[in-house]
């Protein structure tokens, strides 16, 4: 078999890997501890906990918004723990997207303009092909002129998860999604975004505190005191629920 055969063949590398990553903060605080974890490639991933429990430190060492104390951390096959700041900027530019609970949106600039603006300031041209099929896919091919404020708050979030697509990243990381939505919109976004995973293979990461959130992930992994305490495949959310009861207990 050829080189480039071989190469064309090999196995791709995790859209994310942790592999023995603890974060520690001044006064010996621990907010993750000797945490490992694996995130294919067409993976939804929802990772839920009580307040404190390490759920954002993780997402933020798996992104690359923070660095872990120890322990290794690979986007896409790429080591980013010993990155410089510079660096791991441009790696998060090139390979992952984020949507938080606040659409971010920028009032001034039509729905395009601001589903484009990562790329431009980048120096990118956008795929006007990809971004007709996001754009259709969640029902925004006729609002791209319009303005933020003449959205409704689940279409603006629909936008910033084109934002968080447009430059095909290796994984989107969404903090609490639908934490400022109304409960049919909230619906409508998570349906999007496993669609995007079932459908177009993208990887999703989603934080979140709601158990029905996290049931339409494939994954699930339950954390406290920043070790993850328990991971589900197809999680339902009554045992959800049942498990961050319990943690609160404790």
């Amino acid at each position: 078999m050829s080189t480039a055969t071989t190469t064309a063949t090999a196995r791709r590398a995790p859209a994310i890997a942790l592999a023995n990553v603890t974060r520690t903060y001044p006064g010996d605080v621990r907010a993750l501890d000797d945490v490992s974890l694996t995130v294919e490639h067409g993976t939804f991933l929802a990772v839920m906990g009580p307040s404190g429990s390490g759920k954002s430190t993780l997402m933020h060492c798996a992104a690359g918004l923070d660095s872990p104390t120890s322990g290794s951390v690979r986007i896409d096959g790429q080591e980013i723990s010993g990155m410089n700041e510079t660096r791991r900027t441009e790696l998060r530019r090139e390979r992952v997207g984020f949507v938080f609970q606040a659409y971010n949106l920028i009032p001034s600039l039509s729905v395009e303009d601001n589903i484009t603006l990562p790329l431009r300031l980048a120096g990118r041209r956008p795929d006007r092909d990809w971004l007709r099929t996001l754009t259709e896919r969640v029902g925004l091919a006729d609002r791209l002129s319009h303005r933020p404020a003449e959205l409704s708050g689940g279409q603006q979030q629909r936008a910033a998860v084109v934002r968080a697509l447009a430059a095909k990243p290796a994984v989107v990381f969404a903090d609490e999604p639908t934490g400022a939505l109304d409960l049919r919109s909230a619906h409508q976004v998570l349906d999007l975004l496993r669609a995007l995973v079932d459908d177009l293979r993208q990887t999703v990461v989603m934080v979140t505190h709601d158990p029905a959130a996290a049931a339409r992930a494939h994954h699930a992994l339950v954390m406290a005191d920043g070790r993850v305490v328990e991971a589900l495949d197809g999680p339902s959310a009554p045992r959800l629920a049942e498990r961050l009861v319990a943690l609160g207990e404790r």
